[in-house]
């Protein structure tokens, strides 16, 4: 069957129209699933003398695809708008897109809310969270109302992590980083890295164990010492977090995680230099792996952004958290 143009160009339409509501940016598999698609349930569209039958459809979908997210730009979508290489922007520059599980990269605003309502509620969100004892459902609802605001400033403009704290106070509590996490990849933090961790434990302490019996790397022998006095799950965990850095860059692991004791250290002194890591208050350590953790807190460009008292739960969440 002889295509007319016009036809095929209406179909590459509408077939580009639907992907784009799901993501603007479409991998291979994406293209190559919807152009089989369409070939088999109507087999009047397959390309005759075509091993595959839906080859041009592929190619053809993925140029539609590309002028269709010009339009998108056009017309003002955050997420294009956001991606859109600037003027003189060299071609290999690092293009953000909606990868890896990321479902509300960056979303549109709700219908019928404007930057201004989004304002009104941020100021609301802003006196809340200056009483002692805030309404955290209050939070959970403008925190939910104002997700594709906080969204496209965060991404778009990147602003510094204290400016980001001053706008979104909110957003740095352990059950705002849980939901504003699930909110973005639809999964639960806290569940699916203890998930992976656990099965990550075992291979992690075996390598650890395999590369000091060269009589290097003591720091990292120091941690899997504890395990011999004390073998329980959490501790497990703990060791193979805390020997991660050590295996990777050799004996000092302080630009990523670092301990102070409560009684004996200047706080601004132990974040002094950190842009990224995780900072473990304890009293009274014996051995590489604290047993008394009255604090763990997560450093972003030398400024403390969040604490926590549980030390079993918090470690996983403050590793991701200041990804999302």
């Amino acid at each position: 069957m002889v295509i007319a143009k016009g036809l095929k160009t209406d179909i590459l339409d509408i077939l580009a129209d639907s992907m784009s509501k799901i993501t603007a940016y479409p991998e291979r598999d994406h293209y190559e699933s919807v152009a089989k698609a369409l070939v088999e349930k109507h087999p009047c569209l397959r390309e005759p003398g075509s091993e595959k039958g839906w080859y041009s459809w592929f190619h053809s979908l993925k140029f539609k695809l590309g002028n269709y997210r010009q339009k998108l730009s056009a017309a003002g979508c955050p997420e294009v708008v956001i991606n859109k290489r600037k003027g003189g922007g060299s071609k290999g520059k690092c293009v953000k897109k909606s990868k890896k599980g990321v479902v509300n990269y960056c979303p549109d605003l709700p219908e019928g809310q404007c930057p201004e309502n989004m304002e009104e509620k941020c100021q609301i969100m802003e006196a809340e969270m200056q009483k002692r004892d805030p309404d955290h459902q209050l939070l959970e609802n403008l925190m939910v109302a104002m997700f594709s605001q906080r969204r496209i400033e965060i991404i778009g403009d990147q602003p510094l992590i204290a400016e980001v704290i001053s706008r979104w106070p909110a957003l740095f509590h352990e059950r705002q980083i849980m939901a504003e996490f699930k909110r973005i990849v639809t999964i639960d933090l806290l569940e699916s890295f203890l998930e992976g961790l656990d099965g990550l434990v075992p291979r992690l302490l075996k390598v650890y164990n395999a590369a000091t019996k060269s009589g290097k790397k003591q720091s990292l022998k120091d941690i899997l010492d504890c395990l011999v006095r004390d073998d329980t799950n959490e501790r497990r965990r703990a060791a193979a977090l805390l020997g991660l850095p050590y295996y990777i860059s050799g004996e000092d692991p302080s630009n990523v995680i670092r301990m102070c004791d409560a009684h004996a250290e200047n706080l601004d002194e132990a974040i002094k230099g950190l842009q990224l890591g995780i900072l473990i208050g304890y009293e009274g350590k014996q051995g590489a792996i604290p047993h008394k953790i009255f604090n763990v807190a997560v450093v972003v460009e030398e400024t403390i952004v969040l604490h926590t008292q549980m030390w079993h739960t918090a470690l996983p969440c403050l590793w991701v958290s200041s990804t999302v």
